[in-house]
């Protein structure tokens, strides 16, 4: 007389975990890689390192990003200076299949990409300007221009107060900043939003850039000349450039802690041959400048991407078709992602609840001095790209002490 119950129920616990697994599931993170050779977005489990899906990513991809939510993952379809494109791509992460691309109308060849506070803002390099879009309006909203040559990569605050470019034929970098003033004319007159824009030399082929996890500096890497520039953000002026051991620079990331700058380089310029005569990725000491490893990863390597976790670093390996996998504790290879077709620009697409970082003071344990605030468990780089810790709000924890 139990049959039949024990039977449906079962049946309905097996139907419950089956849709428990699909939820965990579609929450899980995803590692987005670019592959140039085949025009597609290879989205991958961060934990098994295996291709789960491809998707189409448009004419000549170059960047990617993904929305907050992780729902959806933006792409620059670049084109080169002098490009007539004028498109971002799209991808639904959760059913890996292409959206209507976004026109950017006369804006012209996209690169750089970030997104913040719900919006994705782009470089447009042929346009020597800068912009966003917004999702929710299906519109683009605003467009800054730089007036300088091949501005070419992004980051903006969440602040949304402070953006930096590179600007690689102009060989500069370029700090937007805001603030709220009086309209011009006869008083009285409205308080309007008023951005300053500041070039600062760098080097020729300035290119890959970060800003230290504490705010204080951005690092620029100088493909053409074989050094990096250190901006002094207070002052915003540069403070020194040193030579970097690598051939064509181009991607620069910090660790979450600070402690180590990774810079990759593609080498000689158009070659997918391995380059033994020089390095495809090092690791400097940030605070002394010197060399801490050399990798040769068997080709020129392109984009850098940091785990969230801070424990390993993703570093796609153009030249040879594949992405490396960095351990940043024993400061080895640990695994690689293969075959790839000419990866290039990285992206992590993490969903809300596994973002530890918001904008609700309430609960919170600590804020950042862009005006985010940090949830739950708290990492040594929980404030990384934010500015750093402002203030912790429930009292630093005792192993973080001194170290943030």
């Amino acid at each position: 007389m139990f049959g039949p119950c024990r039977s449906r129920l079962t049946m309905t616990l097996a139907a419950a975990t089956l849709g428990l697994i699909a939820v965990q599931s579609a929450a899980a993170d995803q590692l987005l890689v670019l592959e140039k050779d085949t025009q597609t977005l290879a989205i991958i489990d961060p934990t098994t390192l295996q291709v789960m899906a491809r998707a189409p990513a448009g004419t000549d991809p170059h960047e990617v990003v993904a929305s907050d939510d992780g729902a959806r993952a933006y792409i620059s379809n670049y084109g080169g200076e002098g490009s007539a494109l004028h498109i971002l791509s799209i991808v639904d992460l959760g059913t890996h299949q292409a959206l209507p691309a976004i026109d950017l109308g006369a804006l012209h060849s996209a690169h750089g990409l970030d997104f913040v506070a719900g919006k994705v803002y782009f470089t447009a390099e042929s346009s020597k300007a800068i912009g966003s879009y917004d999702p929710a309006q299906a519109r683009i909203d605003w467009v800054m221009g730089t007036g300088q040559d091949r501005t070419h990569m992004i980051w903006v605050a969440r602040d949304l107060k402070h953006i930096y470019t590179t600007d690689v034929r102009s060989g500069t970098v370029s700090i937007l900043e805001s603030s709220m003033r009086r309209a011009f004319g006869p008083p009285p007159q409205p308080m309007v939003t008023i951005w300053d824009v500041t070039h600062v030399v760098s080097g020729r082929g300035a290119e890959g850039f970060d800003l230290s996890p504490d705010g204080r500096q951005l690092w620029a890497a100088n493909s053409q000349d074989g050094t990096v520039t250190v901006i002094d953000l207070a002052s915003k002026k540069a403070s020194e450039t040193f030579p970097i051991p690598v051939h064509g620079a181009n991607r620069l990331k910090f660790t979450l802690d600070g402690r180590y700058v990774l810079i990759s380089a593609l080498g000689v310029f158009g070659s997918t041959q391995p380059q033994p005569d020089h390095n495809n990725l090092v690791v400097l000491d940030a605070a002394s400048h010197k060399l801490v490893k050399a990798f040769d990863l068997g080709g020129g390597a392109a984009g850098i991407l940091i785990a969230p976790n801070g424990a390993r670093a993703f570093i796609a390996v153009s030249g040879a078709d594949k992405v490396a996998v960095i351990d940043l504790k024993t400061m080895s290879v640990s695994a690689q992602i293969a075959p790839l077709h000419q990866p290039d620009g990285m992206a992590w697409a993490r969903t809300a609840a596994a973002d530890p970082r918001g904008t609700d003071e309430q609960g919170a344990t600590a804020r950042c001095r862009d005006g985010t605030y940090v949830h739950g468990t708290v990492l040594p780089s929980v404030c990384s790209g934010h500015g750093g810790v402002e203030k912790w709000l429930r009292g630093p924890p005792q192993e973080l002490i001194g170290r943030n």
